[in-house]
């Protein structure tokens, strides 16, 4: 495998153009790259925030793509599984390109060939910083008993909370917000990308999201409780709610990803039918300024 098998663009209709038929032949294991290159193409090129335009990347061999990433700066890079020979040969394209790395996502496979090969490439030390698993959504199974109150989609009146918990959220997993907290929480609410349960009183104690359809998935994100609420099942009957509606509105694989060191929400996602498809993991490289 050649490093100049890989190409890379700040064009994301050029991306599409050459990626979009592959990425959209495993909408799974392709859905972070599906769903961020299509809030691109809605919000901006800058809807993640930061001054740098993204970054897209293509492997393509006699007339076939076989491998994908992109980066929207200052975040990580995010990489479409690959063998270890494909990862290496990526390694060696972003040096080349002079593309910086701060870190890395991927299946578990891919970003133990890449962090190998970028250490090698470059001199980096690497840090795992989470392991997460994908799931599918089988059979729904709602939780029992379901808690008292009701969903309901936020509206422009919930925009104060839905910035706080988004941002309590973005705290409790220990990340960064993406972007402009506020435009997200304005354009989560324009296409009904929020739902709230509340309690019999109407004062919401949970949120799910979900992003757009694309390529006949949605990805179940951010889900979050405030603490002082939790155990209770709110969590577990929100996104029972929200995985239902997104069934009922024609999608044809609901996603979620959890992090593998809480074990709370892998047992609940798990008990209302949602099914493992791969691990991923989440590296952060340093040493590599001069890159």
């Amino acid at each position: 495998m050649r490093s100049d098998d890989w190409y890379v663009t700040e064009d994301l209709d050029r991306f599409l153009a050459h990626a979009g038929g592959f990425l959209r032949s495993r909408p799974d294991l392709h859905t972070v790259a599906l769903t961020v290159t299509e809030s691109l193409r809605m919000r901006g090129l800058h809807a993640y925030g930061g001054d740098e335009p993204p970054v897209f990347g293509v492997m393509e061999r006699d007339g076939q793509v076989r491998g994908a990433y992109f980066r929207t700066p200052p975040y990580r890079l995010n990489v479409t599984p690959l063998n270890a020979d494909e990862t290496d040969a990526l390694a060696a394209h972003l040096v080349a390109v002079g593309q910086p790395v701060p870190g890395i996502i991927g299946t578990r496979e891919t970003t133990s060939g890449f962090v190998r090969s970028w250490q090698r490439h470059t001199g980096a030390t690497s840090a795992l910083r989470q392991r997460q698993r994908l799931y599918r959504l089988g059979s729904l199974l709602p939780p029992r008993p379901v808690p008292e109150g009701r969903p309901r989609l936020a509206g422009d009146k919930d925009r104060d909370q839905l910035i706080r918990w988004y941002r309590e959220f973005t705290e409790a997993v220990g990340d960064h917000a993406a972007g402009d907290v506020e435009a997200w929480a304005d354009h989560r609410i324009a296409y009904g990308g929020i739902t709230f349960w509340e309690d019999p009183d109407g004062t919401p104690v949970s949120m799910c999201g979900v992003t757009p359809t694309v390529a006949g998935q949605v990805r179940i994100a951010p889900v979050y409780t405030p603490p002082h609420l939790r155990g209770r099942g709110y969590a577990g009957a929100v996104t029972v709610e929200v995985s239902r509606t997104a069934l009922r509105s024609g999608a044809e694989e609901v996603l979620l990803f959890t992090d593998l060191s809480n074990t709370t929400s892998n047992v609940l996602y798990q008990r209302i039918g949602y099914r493992a498809v791969a691990d991923f993991e989440v590296y952060d490289f340093s040493g590599t300024a001069d890159r």
